[in-house]
């Protein structure tokens, strides 16, 4: 494995496992509220589906790099998308939260990324 397979291999997993750290650190306000015990542990959970969800793809796109491929580069895809649509949809025109396109620029990035390391994959 040459140093650009190792960064075509290695890019894409580091950038999602960030972005699932960055998303589960919106979990963290869960705290700033007095609940109780379960209370807590429930709304941990809730706030974490995304980011669970995120890691389960993501296992399976250790080996399967298509389907890290057609998911993230789905999802990013969306989120642009959204964005825009959202952006157009608001009174003013140009109010909309930074942070929705850079996450799926980040995601459309990582599925490009995928992409890249699947075609290799299959050249050899």
């Amino acid at each position: 494995m040459g140093k650009t397979n190792k960064f075509i291999f290695w890019a894409p997993r580091i950038l999602i496992i960030l972005f699932i750290l960055f998303l589960a650190l919106f979990s963290l306000d869960i705290f700033g509220n007095n609940y109780n015990f379960w209370e807590t542990v429930a709304g941990l959970f809730m706030h974490n589906l995304p980011s669970l969800a995120l890691l389960v793809i993501l296992i399976i796109s250790w080996k399967h790099e298509l389907v890290g491929a057609i998911t993230f580069g789905f999802l990013g895809v969306l989120g642009i998308i959204g964005t825009i649509i959202a952006m157009l949809n608001t009174p003013e025109g140009s109010i909309f939260n930074p942070i929705l396109i850079v996450t799926g620029i980040v995601t459309l990035l990582a599925g490009i990324l995928f992409f890249v390391g699947w075609k290799e994959r299959g050249r050899k």
